[in-house]
């Protein structure tokens, strides 16, 4: 006859038997792919970009005039046509008769004492170019950053909060609210994405971040209501939401409070996959002019820049802006598809 186990030692095994959680093994298996931790390394640099930014830590200056017209990268070398134009003027010499020398000279001491600013030196090379007014293009790139992962960001939380609420109310409820939500999903589906956001930004006319957001977040609800819409189908007729109502739960405490921590890691593998459409989506507005105002950088309007540029040989703000939307989209994509991977519960 076997002796009796301490009920100390019950409590600790039965602890230990205890399965982590859904995050907790989401992480786990995140940690375990290295291919995923560099993704998010890189996703996470990006957004400390956007922060230092948006806080004026960094790119504050973007519109300062450092450099020449068109200033080639410092690894391509000056070029001998601009370089003329990075020092200051010469004085005439001594023996040149010079008409307006005396209003110059006026001009020039009127200045001096208004505490006008010294002649200022531009740059016939920087680190990565300049464009046509002479701005760093890595305080560009950097600022204009800002404006696309923002609106990536905001977008995408946007789509996913409206997929969600209308995806729950068409799952739980069922009947006529299924129907009405599902003829609306319909008809956003039926028409091409792309067409979709033109039109609603032909109708709003105006331009501005806060417009670039309400399109794409009003015209890509359709992917998280399909997906959330169906998580609801299925859990609503569990034991847990059965509970509940027994209990004398409200349906929205049941919508929200019970069943939603359940398919919550659906809501944010699509805000993830979002975020990476609605970044180029928002690169193609601008770049066709319905994007940001003037003032206003992003990726997409330096690529609509560089589009003159590269006519005359200027490629450095193309391959600046490009190769940052690359590597960001590149990034968040293998993120998103290992947190995918990650959070299915199918996986062990």
């Amino acid at each position: 006859m076997s002796a009796p186990v301490p009920l100390h030692a019950a409590g600790h095994a039965s602890a230990h038997a205890a399965s982590p959680g859904l995050w907790a093994l989401a992480w786990r298996r995140l940690r375990a792919d290295r291919v995923a931790m560099a993704a998010l390394a890189v996703v996470l640099l990006f957004l400390l970009s956007v922060l230092l930014s948006a806080t004026g830590l960094v790119a504050a200056d973007w519109e300062d005039e450092v450099a020449v017209n068109y200033a080639p990268p410092s690894f391509v070398g000056p070029d001998p046509s601009l370089a003329a134009l990075s020092q200051p003027a010469r004085p005439a010499p001594p023996n040149a008769f010079d008409p307006l020398a005396g209003e110059l000279a006026e001009l020039k001491t009127g200045l001096a004492r208004q505490g006008g600013a010294a002649q200022v030196v531009k740059a016939a090379t920087l680190p990565f170019g300049a464009d046509k007014w002479g701005h760093d293009i890595v305080r560009k790139t950097i600022k204009g950053g800002q404006t696309s992962i923002v609106v990536g960001l905001v977008a995408a939380l946007v789509a996913v909060a409206l997929g969600t609420l209308f995806g729950a109310l068409a799952g739980f409820y069922g009947g006529i609210v299924d129907d009405l939500f599902n003829w609306f999903y319909n008809v956003f589906t039926s028409i091409p994405s792309i067409l979709m956001i033109l039109t609603v930004a032909a109708v709003l006319q105006t331009k501005g971040v806060l417009n670039i957001v309400l399109i794409l977040g009003l015209t890509g609800w359709t992917g998280p209501f399909r997906l959330i819409r169906a998580e609801y189908i299925k859990h609503k007729a569990r034991e847990y939401v059965m509970a509940a109502d027994a209990i004398g739960a409200s349906n929205w405490r049941k919508m929200f409070v019970h069943i939603f921590p359940n398919v919550s890691h659906v809501a944010l593998v699509q805000m993830s996959i979002l975020v990476v459409g609605f970044i180029k989506a928002e690169v193609i507005l601008s770049f066709l002019g319905f994007g940001v105002p003037v003032g206003v950088v992003s990726w997409g309007s330096m690529l609509n820049e560089a589009q003159s540029e590269l006519i005359l040989g200027k490629w450095w703000q193309l391959a600046a802006a490009a190769s940052a939307m690359a590597l960001l989209v590149t990034a968040f994509s293998l993120f998103a598809d290992a947190l995918r991977d990650a959070l299915d519960p199918k996986l062990k």
